[in-house]
């Protein structure tokens, strides 16, 4: 029997591939294992130093594990395999393109039957999703990947080429996978996809699919993973007011607020959309966890363009900011525009912007305390506590009962909390802990 281990970089739907992986690699015999004989890299691509630290890492390992097989797959595989293919420590290149053929190529490697030592091909002509993964370490929440691919192209962003065509999952598909993981014991979904508002299904919108999961399933709790400020429809945020089985969190893919940046960027929407989005959501869920990505030192933005921006954040509705300075990417348009930013600069405005979000984040936090809410237990090693994730997507811990709590009163697989402190680990740009108390 060979051994394995994956590691998953990047966004949510490389960490649903990689619980397909790991799915079917079980499923022909192979064991998960902290001590491998089979490394498995699954790549990012959405930045240079994505590639760059699969590629440290990949040298890292075989310098550790001469005689151990390193698997490189995933977007960097599919968009930088040059780089992969050159480098010694690196055993196998299988992109995007074959990676639903991964661990028959393994098989086939240890046969001696392979005579290349990459795998691709045209990734634009890719049809299937590969479903079935998706599950997360907590045992309680799993990943449904809806979609995959992008058609939007946008001049920073090298996806469309990691990821191909926009292709979606049928609805009763999607159904019929989140009955399987209710009956596995999953209570929380998160739909996830390369670009979600892309979603069709027939004449079937991601509206369609979401008011389709909340009638014919039984799971407790969905939480979609990301939307750009167009696609938060005033039909979706009906479904959120009026079904608490949609957790009150938004993800939003903004990128900026000054829309002569947005258009650059090629994005669909400008500033007023976003700001628009902000106050519907606002007006719609008060208690709403809204995080979001922006980019700082996009080509050509001013000094005037960022601090615009800044003030534009400071008078709206939000949580939480991922902040990303822009890094240029060979083969996208953006890389070849003239008016890039110096570092310093850049590193400058995401600090401002990481300040912002900071002061943001615990400026909210304090109105939590005292507050009851419903906490979905998550996996934890910690012999102190349990540690439960919030539907506006709050980190609780709770001390450990000396014997074996009943889940009462709430939702399935729930527990209702009382958030009674904000524990003292304030770690820069990140979400406080809450410590609560069980109802």
């Amino acid at each position: 029997m060979k051994s394995f281990s994956i590691q998953t970089y990047g966004c949510k739907v490389n960490t649903y591939d990689s619980g397909l992986l790991e799915k079917r690699f079980q499923a022909k015999g192979f064991e998960s294992s902290k001590a491998p004989q089979v490394f498995i890299l699954n790549t990012c691509a959405v930045t240079e130093a994505a590639t760059k630290e699969a590629l440290k890492q990949a040298r890292k390992i075989k310098s550790q594990n001469p005689f151990g097989l390193v698997v490189v797959t995933g977007c960097g595989a599919q968009v930088d395999t040059e780089a992969f293919e050159k480098m010694p420590a690196v055993d196998l290149v299988v992109a995007n393109s074959h990676k639903g053929q991964l661990e028959f190529l393994i098989e086939d490697f240890y046969k001696g039957k392979l005579t290349s030592k990459v795998f691709k091909s045209n990734i634009f002509k890719k049809e299937d999703l590969e479903a079935g993964g998706g599950l997360e370490s907590s045992h309680s929440r799993a990943f449904l990947k809806i979609q995959d691919g992008c058609n939007s192209f946008c001049t920073f962003c090298v996806i469309p080429f990691a990821r191909g065509k926009s292709r979606s999952v049928s609805v009763k598909d999607l159904i019929g996978r989140v009955n399987e993981l209710y009956a596995q014991g999953f209570r929380e979904v998160v739909i996830t996809g390369v670009h979600i508002g892309d979603y069709e299904d027939e004449n079937q919108r991601l509206e369609d699919l979401v008011e389709a999961l909340l009638s014919k399933t039984q799971m407790p709790r969905f939480r979609i993973s990301s939307l750009e400020p167009v696609e938060l429809s005033d039909r979706l945020l009906d479904l959120y007011k009026d079904n608490d089985r949609l957790c009150p969190h938004f993800h939003m893919s903004i990128q900026h607020l000054n829309s002569r940046v947005l258009k650059l960027m090629k994005r669909s929407y400008g500033r007023e959309e976003v700001l628009d989005a902000f106050a519907r959501i606002e007006k719609a869920l008060p208690q709403a966890y809204v995080g979001m990505d922006l980019i700082v030192g996009f080509p050509t933005e001013t000094e005037e363009e960022f601090l615009g921006a800044l003030k534009d954040l400071e008078n709206s509705f939000w949580s939480r900011v991922h902040v990303f300075s822009y890094s240029k990417r060979p083969g996208t348009y953006a890389a070849r525009l003239d008016g890039q930013i110096a570092e310093a600069v850049k590193k400058e405005r995401a600090r401002q912007l990481r300040q912002l979000s900071q002061e943001r984040i615990y400026q909210k936090a304090p109105k939590q305390l005292g507050a009851s809410k419903l906490g979905l237990p998550l996996s934890s090693n910690d012999p102190e506590f349990l540690k439960f994730l919030t539907r506006d997507y709050l980190t609780v811990q709770v001390p450990r009962p000396s014997k074996d709590f009943q889940v009462s009163g709430a939702g399935d697989g729930e527990v209702r909390l009382e958030m009674k402190e904000i524990l003292p680990d304030r770690r820069p740009g990140l979400d406080p802990v809450f410590l609560g108390t069980l109802l």
